[in-house]
């Protein structure tokens, strides 16, 4: 825990912040993308939230009180960041967010980043069918391995309730994958 007071004290050095800044970069931008990109799902859009994501971070790591880990802190701004482009990507388009989710996986196939199988587009089509909460424990359980406690910090929810969430999300897309 030292050690990341450290580093945020250099991250809001001016002195050290480019350098230390280049380290979160190197640190977060592969993970983040993936996080993001199981959230939205194309690739142009994960990179514009991204971007984002990591503007935010900058612009208000000062605010940052250490009440969590900086790795939940930026995890949870990502999310944040994701779920609002999705649903003003959707509101600009008139239809529901879920709506949005189904077109995108609909036409991921022309997504020349996307190199799953059928199985994987399944998959995909069962994990959109779930509910929002639903969808992001099972992403960052299944796809992203992180523990049930870091998905707690990220989405401020007790670890009951996600294990819930993932056991019915789970249970959800198992009868999907054998029904369709």
């Amino acid at each position: 825990m030292q050690e990341e007071k450290e580093f945020i004290a250099q991250l809001l050095d001016p002195k050290t912040q480019n350098k230390a800044f280049q380290k979160l970069l190197h640190d977060y931008q592969r993970p983040l993308y993936n996080h993001i990109r199981n959230i939205v799902l194309n690739h142009d859009d994960a990179d514009d939230v991204l971007q984002n994501t990591f503007i935010k971070v900058f612009k208000y790591l000062k605010d940052f009180k250490g009440d969590s880990k900086l790795f939940s802190w930026i995890y949870r701004i990502a999310t944040n960041e994701a779920i609002t482009f999705i649903n003003q990507k959707a509101k600009k388009n008139g239809i529901s967010s879920e709506e949005l989710q189904a077109k995108i996986v609909n036409n991921i196939k022309a997504d020349d980043y996307f190199d799953g199988n059928e199985i994987q587009l399944k998959l995909q089509k069962a994990i959109v069918a779930l509910p929002e909460k639903q969808q992001l424990v099972f992403k960052m359980k299944y796809f992203e391995e992180l523990k049930y406690e870091e998905i707690s910090e990220i989405l401020s929810t007790s670890v009951g309730a996600l294990k819930a969430s993932y056991h019915h999300a789970v249970k959800k897309i198992e009868e999907y994958m054998n029904t369709n």
